[in-house]
């Protein structure tokens, strides 16, 4: 097994139509008004930016993501990642009822940041850790904004694209 390489998935149960919910995930520049530790999203051209994250652990990662597909008919949203993180990443969302989605995030991916790297055995089990925490986070977020709380109004979104 690479100690560097990860591959992630984690899958959201969501109380909206497949539409509201892929609309949401594919609108990244809106991020950080639902995803805490998403702290800010710089567009960078149509189909391309970044984004400057931090999780539970003393470190951020910046992560330019530059879209690779979007089938709202399939959907699909993919994305091809670079920077402190280096792979690909992919939601598929599909109906889970007439008034609820399922949303699965599959993410493929290697430290690009040289210190995650040095310590990819020790610190493994801390970075799905710390990733499972970030994606528990942004469920309960885009949970919150889908059904209008206004929790999710309160969230402050740092610089936007």
């Amino acid at each position: 097994m690479d100690s560097n390489r990860y591959r992630l998935v984690s899958v959201w149960q969501l109380p909206a139509p497949r539409h509201g919910v892929y609309q949401a995930l594919r609108d990244v520049p809106e991020y950080p008004l639902w995803w805490p530790q998403v702290r800010e999203v710089r567009r960078l051209d149509d189909r391309t930016g970044r984004l400057r994250i931090r999780s539970a652990l003393p470190y951020q990662l910046l992560v330019t993501v530059r879209e690779r597909r979007q089938d709202e008919a399939a959907g699909v949203l993919e994305a091809e990642l670079a920077g402190d993180l280096v792979g690909w990443s992919r939601w598929t969302v599909d109906p889970d009822g007439p008034a609820a989605s399922r949303a699965v995030f599959e993410q493929e991916v290697r430290p690009g940041k040289p210190l995650m790297r040095w310590l990819a055995l020790p610190g493994r089990p801390l970075f799905l850790a710390n990733h499972a925490l970030m994606m528990r986070a942004g469920e309960r977020g885009l949970r919150r904004r889908l059904l209008g709380s206004p929790a999710a109004a309160s969230v402050s979104s740092g610089s936007g694209p």
